[in-house]
């Protein structure tokens, strides 16, 4: 990935989620609690799917419960911080790029009578504002995927957790053995970098860093069930959202939505939980 790109990264995903057209979107389709990929069963609604992927999560990390301190780097929304926060008593901490989602994240916080348990800071996950050694927890939810710089995130991720802590989280990823990465260029191109991570490249960069692997759960299927579900209601509520999102956003919206789901079909892309442990 050429310095360039890295170094354009974070600006041009804080314009986007930034924008009138996104906040709409992602609160009208999404529910405006999560921004992420959805666990999928039995008919559930985009934002119950989004929930469920929520609370499996929170499952799998016993620290959550002894008065953990949680970093959500990437938190969007900050709606798995308000499940954790109220489910196990945890003080979360939402970095967030994003002025427009931080607000309302604060709104909703302060709605569910929760910011004193939730705190929000407005940056990057390439340079965390926390003290080294300073949390139990880092939670991401398919947000280091817009990244320029995965391996300094990580770096990061293991300064700020203390021995012991947990790191878990979700990326849409290119498959381990995808050799021709010009398949996945409309996605690239419309994330404006030149690739994703992968399960391999998790793997070894957290090894390198003294993580110990608890468990990867490969969910790659749900990527093409949450991405299908959410083409099928921007296309059924399309005509709802006109003076609330651009015609030409929800075009564009949709053929990235395609690419997303042709990409998951063909088997080039993955997605699934992965948690790891600091030695």
């Amino acid at each position: 990935m050429s310095p360039e790109t890295a170094k354009n990264a974070s600006p041009i995903a804080e314009e986007y989620y930034d924008s009138d057209d996104a906040d709409a979107f992602y609160r009208e389709i999404w529910g405006g609690e999560d921004i992420h990929i959805g666990l999928y069963g039995s008919g559930e609604s985009i934002s119950e799917a989004s929930h469920n992927t929520v609370l499996k999560m929170a499952s799998r990390v016993k620290a959550l419960s002894n008065n953990a301190r949680v970093l959500d780097i990437g938190a969007g929304y900050g709606g798995a911080a308000r499940v954790v926060a109220k489910k196990f008593g945890a003080h979360v901490v939402c970095l967030n790029l994003s002025a427009v989602e931080n607000a309302r994240n604060a709104k909703l916080n302060e709605e569910q009578v929760l910011s004193d348990q939730i705190s929000i800071r407005h940056g990057t996950f390439e340079d965390i504002p926390e003290p080294s050694q300073s949390v139990d927890v880092v939670w991401s939810q398919d947000a280091i995927l817009h990244s320029g710089n995965r391996e300094r995130v990580l770096e990061e991720v293991a300064r700020v957790l203390k021995p012991g802590g947990d790191f878990i989280f979700t990326d849409p990823m290119q498959a381990d053995e995808l050799s021709d990465l010009s398949v996945l260029q409309p996605i690239y191109d419309r994330i404006h970098l030149q690739n994703l991570g992968s399960f391999a490249f998790y793997r070894r960069e957290l090894t390198r860093l003294g993580f110990e692997e608890v468990q990867i759960e490969d969910l790659s299927q749900q990527l093409v069930m949450h991405y299908t579900s959410v083409a099928r209601d921007l296309r059924k509520k399309r005509a709802s959202l006109e003076g609330k999102v651009s015609s030409a956003y929800v075009d564009r919206m949709l053929n990235g939505l395609d690419n997303w789901i042709e990409g998951g079909k063909n088997g080039y892309l993955t997605w699934g939980i992965m948690h790891f442990t600091k030695t």
